[in-house]
């Protein structure tokens, strides 16, 4: 036989069996730990992806049909303007002016409006000074207002006069004998202070790093958070390329400046634009990374542990075979005594069993830690928002009968301005506490968010919940708080299924009776009324 293979042979057969059993069961915990964490991972970014696309695309459906909504009520107030002016023996610039500057000023739906007469003068502006009473229409999309004789709203252009961006929207106005006098206009100018502004400008959305944006039925951007970005075409956008064929939807994309977005999509049916509602994956990405670090953090050091009993068993294992090379390595040199012979096979894989065992029942152990520490609120101790929607659902499912009561602590704003975070944070505990101490064991208490929180009381009626309700109230109001001075709380009740059978419903009927508390003074409960 050749030396190297023999070599080889030999140094194969001096590797120690305390390292062979020690890098078994390690490789064997490794592989279980990276399986877990790599499963948990990609389970993770899976729901963060559907939920995001989802939350998304329920954000645009809500804004599509606000607009859808307010470009209605737009329409329905020139339509009662054409009425009114209808109804006048003359279209005097004098007269017409005030109804004009009432619409303007009482709707802030239009950033001026005009009335026009059957020949394309235009009789009187609001505001003012716009300067063009007594002047002929000029644009295209006056004209086609003119001729249409309909209600009409016009795709954003730019205005000859003001050089704005704008949309056009008009109503036609009859006499009493049906005869075509002129119409009404209103403009929305898109690059200045509207309507839209109003509604949108304050998206919460911002927080999360997600937003939004508008745009026409030709791919020009008509609102965004940038608003150097308006009237910028983006037609060529892929999701913006389904709005113009009409698709709603959801998805992952890249926009034009290459960024990885989730997306969710819907068309307004009024005037044909598009909403689209979007989310950095980068979010997504940090937020699974943050994860994975604390899964880790919470692994590490009973891995660790977990690897010292191991190469002590190890070592143990190895003991009765180590003595008995010492022992053979001894024969021929000395006298020796054969020791009695025993049976050591069964209990060593006993051993190793168990150390597997006892690893994977500290990782699984940990596991199930980090998902109670997922569905709890880490400063109160309560069930946190993600946990209460899953239970809410799942109570709609069985249709068990339950309350809601939400509870936002009274002016918490001046408490954080004046006692700072801190005792803020003090103040949530306090509340938490008492919430927790004032309700049945059956009820779900949870920190919705903020200063708010909500409490779920299965088999409640609404009766039942003001009376709980009442209780935490009350045992706030009397308490002696962390800041050392009374604090407030206000509440709102609603009840499935007498109120509504729609979770997001609920929620919102319950948050509107509690609005309605804020609104009546504070410090008290208020149940929805239907």
């Amino acid at each position: 036989m050749p030396v190297l293979p023999r070599r080889k042979a030999e140094q194969w057969q001096k590797i120690s069996l305390t390292t062979l059993l020690t890098g078994l069961v390690s490789l064997s915990v490794l592989l279980t730990l990276t399986i877990l964490l790599f499963a948990s991972y990609q389970s993770k970014k899976k729901s963060l992806i559907d939920t995001t696309l989802t939350l998304n695309y329920s954000s645009a459906v809500k804004m599509s049909q606000t607009i859808d909504s307010l470009f209605i009520s737009m329409q329905n107030s020139l339509h009662y303007s054409a009425i009114i002016l209808s109804n006048m023996n003359s279209m005097n610039p004098d007269e017409v002016y005030p109804h004009l500057e009432l619409l303007r000023h009482s709707s802030n739906y239009f950033n001026s409006i005009a009335v026009v007469d059957e020949t394309g003068l235009i009789r009187s502006t609001s505001p003012k000074s716009l300067g063009t009473v007594g002047k002929y229409i000029i644009t295209e999309e006056a004209k086609a207002a003119m001729a249409s004789k309909k209600p009409y709203v016009s795709k954003p252009y730019i205005s000859a006069t003001s050089k704005r961006l704008i949309v056009f929207m008009s109503e036609p106005i009859y006499d009493k004998n049906g005869i075509y006098r002129g119409y009404i206009g209103g403009s929305l100018y898109l690059q200045e202070k509207n309507i839209l502004n109003m509604i949108f400008a304050n998206n919460p959305s911002d927080k999360l790093g997600s937003y939004f944006y508008i745009v026409g039925s030709n791919g020009h951007v008509l609102f965004h958070r940038d608003k150097s970005r308006i009237g910028e075409d983006i037609s060529a956008n892929q999701v913006v390329q389904k709005l113009m064929l009409n698709q709603n939807g959801r998805e992952e994309m890249v926009n034009l400046r290459g960024e990885a977005l989730l997306a969710g999509y819907v068309k307004v049916p009024t005037n044909g634009w598009g909403v689209v509602v979007v989310s950095p994956i980068s979010v997504v990405s940090e937020q699974l990374n943050a994860q994975l670090k604390a899964i880790l953090l919470y692994t590490l050091p009973p891995f660790v542990l977990v690897m010292l009993v191991v190469i002590m068993l190890a070592r143990r294992l190895a003991r009765p075979f180590v003595s008995l090379a010492n022992l053979v390595g001894k024969m021929g040199s000395e006298k020796v005594e054969i020791p009695d012979g025993k049976r050591h096979w069964n209990r060593e894989a006993d051993l190793l069993t168990e150390a597997i065992r006892y690893a994977v029942g500290e990782i699984t152990k940990q596991t199930e830690q980090l998902t109670q520490e997922a569905m709890t609120d880490p400063l109160t101790g309560l069930t946190n928002r993600r946990t209460l929607e899953a239970i809410i659902h799942r109570w709609l499912e069985e249709k068990t009968p339950f309350s809601i009561v939400i509870m936002d602590i009274d002016k918490f704003k001046t408490i954080n301005d004046t006692y700072g975070h801190q005792a803020g944070d003090e103040v949530l505990k306090h509340f938490a506490k008492i919430i927790a101490s004032s309700t049945r064991p059956d009820d779900v208490c949870c920190r919705f968010g903020g200063e708010e929180f909500i409490a779920l009381l299965p088999h409640a009626n609404s009766a039942v919940a003001y009376h709980v309700a009442e209780r935490i109230r009350s045992t706030l109001e009397k308490s002696a708080t962390p800041v050392g001075e009374t604090i407030t709380v206000s509440q709102g009740i609603s009840h499935y299924p007498s109120h509504s059978n729609s979770a997001e419903e609920l929620i919102h009927l319950a948050d509107q009776a509690l609005y309605k508390a804020k609104e009546s003074g504070r410090n008290r409960t208020m149940i929805t009324e239907l």
